[in-house]
């Protein structure tokens, strides 16, 4: 069952991705991808490998060490649980990526590659998005949520006329 779980695990999540990656301005995916909730058939997942365990990975968690989190990690279940946890993390982050770019009104073609990297290397991903958003300022209100085209940060918002 484990390896079940392991290989289901980024398959739920992968739809997300590509609606974030391959259809970012999709009505649907505004939709399906605004709830926090995406990430909930992941941490099932994670619930389901981790509970059985807690009394070996709750010591080992609240008094790790280098030791106790390798032996964790070497297990099937251990590496299993890790896998659902980096997953569930990633999507969440990329949808926070995702759903700032918008708000920031940064271009799709940018995205794309940090959220493909918050896939591959999450923690590196998150950073190289939050280097580029300095340069990107929020919508301001009213704006429609992102849906102009991108403004640099401390450029004049567009004209409006009546």
């Amino acid at each position: 069952m484990t390896g079940t779980l392991f290989t289901v695990t980024f398959a739920v999540a992968a739809p997300f991705w590509a609606l974030m990656i391959l259809l970012p301005r999709w009505s649907w995916t505004a939709r399906i991808v605004g709830s926090p909730l995406i990430v909930l058939p992941v941490l099932l997942i994670y619930a389901v490998l981790v509970l059985p365990a807690l009394g070996r990975v709750l010591p080992v968690v609240t008094a790790p060490t280098l030791a106790g989190v390798r032996d964790l990690l070497g297990s099937a279940d251990g590496a299993a649980a890790a896998w659902a946890h980096m997953i569930g993390f990633d999507l969440f982050v990329g949808r926070w990526i995702w759903r700032d770019s918008r708000e920031r009104s940064m271009p799709a073609l940018l995205v794309a590659p940090v959220l493909l990297l918050t896939i591959l290397l999450g923690p590196l991903g998150l950073a190289v998005h939050l280097g580029l958003r300095t340069g990107w300022a929020p919508a301001p209100v009213g704006d429609g949520g992102g849906t102009t085209s991108a403004r640099p940060a401390g450029s004049p918002a567009p004209e409006r006329t009546a």
